[in-house]
């Protein structure tokens, strides 16, 4: 990503597609579009990934929740919902290697009658899979699920049921793809802010835009424009029309960040049923523990924050489940993640495609993809650039091709790069794992560059001086934040940490900026 050539490119060419939003969905509709043959641009307000799709659970998942719906109300569509997600599931597991993997996951069961209950479900769930399952979900017994986690209560634990979904670095999944679409041939750029939508004969053919780093305004021309601003794309709508119905409500997921005491090494925590009958994962996350939960409701905000309450109930439903206490002095960071939620009672012009996502075509011909979860992400931006072809009578070269596109770093990967980057360079077994999972094969790239610069971000984490530096010049960073949150994960991980860094990280990008 080269923001010097790409504004340039904004000014002056008149694309086939332009995308609003640089989330999951808005760089995947992005590299949809441009792998298909369309002249394609994408413009993102703040960073790539910097809202809902960098605060995510971290699960790649078919949704099991779902099926359980499905089964209980014979519902179709649920039904074919999970199935398609474990399609989706499958295959970013096979686009990204390096950033996705499998994960077990454990139930702890308290009461007999529950084990065919739950693995009744997880078989089926298997089932759906088919080919594409990972490993077949089992039942083990007390002793079995305390070796796992020895933290959890022992008085009334009759066993655990575990089954398998993927696990993925979020925010680097997100950055992966606006790269790769980059690479397409897509103009792809943060910091770029749509402030209205430019119409001829009441059709929108563009956009006018705000490059927020120099002020300057200028105007984007395209044929179709895709609003995949998650959260607040019934903002965009606005731009359109005033008078538009909102089609949206947010619940947020809020999450903190533990210790890896507080964790198994290769075993997620599922608790399916809170005090408020929400779930509640605990997840090992890049050497931590991450615990979290979703589905409550809340104001749509750019920037919302954690409220005590929402601390002091997650460490009460831990406390429920575990023999070791854990208190607010054990969190090490926090954050909110907004979903948007499709409230389809208000929604009156939309070709609905599922359940989970909508694509809306307004009268002036603004397409909005919205709802869905990160596992269908490439489901969405497939759904969304059909409807921009059919839209706009567009002429792409040829059907949807993600489903065979590596995300960068995951064409050449293999699991001997960890050890290649320990014998030529001589890292420690914890780095070159980080940057393997984190860069794929491009890992050997950023780790040229600890030649020019040595060195650790923060003690105690793998994260180095090398990945500023090829985060600013490959991966479109633009302020501190963006590398310490979303390029590394350091402040997801340890808002203390990351404070400590953001000096020399904010003196790295000056001196990178200014060349």
């Amino acid at each position: 990503m080269n923001r010097a050539l790409d504004i340039p490119r904004l000014k002056t060419e008149e694309f086939d597609v332009l995308v609003i939003g640089g989330g999951a969905t808005g760089t995947g509709a992005a590299l949809d579009s441009v792998a298909r043959g369309l002249k394609t641009a994408l413009v993102e307000r703040f960073d790539y990934s910097s809202g809902t799709s960098s605060k995510s659970t971290k699960l790649l998942h078919g949704g099991v929740r779902y099926l359980e719906q499905a089964v209980k109300k014979l519902d179709r569509v649920q039904y074919k919902l999970v199935r398609d997600a474990l399609h989706e599931r499958s295959t970013l597991l096979k686009l990204a290697p390096h950033l996705a993997k499998p994960l077990a996951l454990m139930t702890p069961l308290y009461r007999r009658l529950e084990a065919p209950y739950y693995m009744a479900g997880l078989k089926l769930y298997d089932w759906l899979a088919g080919r594409q399952g990972l490993t077949p979900s089992q039942y083990v017994s007390a002793e079995q699920a305390l070796q796992r986690f020895p933290m959890l209560k022992k008085e009334g634990l009759k066993g655990g049921v575990i089954y398998y979904d993927g696990q993925f670095n979020d925010s680097r999944m997100n950055v992966s793809l606006a790269l790769t679409a980059s690479e397409h041939g897509a103009a792809v750029v943060n910091y770029v802010e749509v402030q209205s939508l430019i119409k001829k004969a009441n059709k929108i053919v563009g956009a006018r835009v705000e490059d927020k780093e120099t002020g300057e305004k200028f105007t984007i021309k395209a044929k179709v424009v895709i609003n995949a601003s998650g959260a607040f794309c019934d903002a965009i709508r606005k731009l359109d029309n005033p008078s538009v119905a909102p089609i949206l409500t947010s619940s947020s997921g809020i999450h903190i960040v533990l210790d890896k005491k507080f964790s198994a090494l290769e075993t997620g925590l599922l608790i399916p049923k809170t005090e408020d009958k929400r779930v509640l994962f605990l997840l090992p996350w890049e050497g931590h523990t991450l615990v979290g939960t979703t589905d409550n409701p809340c104001e749509i905000e750019s920037h919302p924050k954690v409220e005590p309450s929402d601390i002091s109930y997650i460490l009460r439903q831990l406390k429920y489940y575990f023999s070791l206490e854990v208190t607010e002095r054990d969190i090490l960071s926090s954050w909110v993640g907004l979903r948007p939620l499709v409230s389809q009672l208000r929604v009156h012009d939309t070709a609905r495609l599922s359940r989970d996502h909508i694509v809306n075509v307004s009268e002036s011909g603004l397409l909005t993809v919205t709802g869905g979860k990160w596992t269908t992400y490439r489901k969405m931006a497939a759904d969304v650039v059909n409807q921009a072809i059919r839209v706009g009578e567009l002429k792409p070269l040829n059907d949807s091709r993600t489903e065979q596109i590596p995300i960068a770093g995951g064409e050449k990967f293999k699991p001997s790069i960890a050890a290649e980057l320990t014998e030529k360079y001589g890292m420690e077994n914890g780095v070159s794992e980080h940057l393997m999972n984190s860069y794929g094969d491009r890992a050997l790239q950023v780790a040229k560059l600890t030649k020019e610069f040595p060195g650790k971000l923060a003690p105690n984490f793998p994260y180095l001086v090398a990945e500023v530096i090829y985060a600013i010049r490959v991966e479109g960073a633009r302020t501190a934040d963006d590398i310490l949150a979303r390029r590394t994960r350091l402040t997801f991980l340890n808002a203390t940490a990351s404070a400590s860094a953001r000096g020399s990280v904010e003196l790295l990008l000056k001196r990178e900026l200014a060349r």
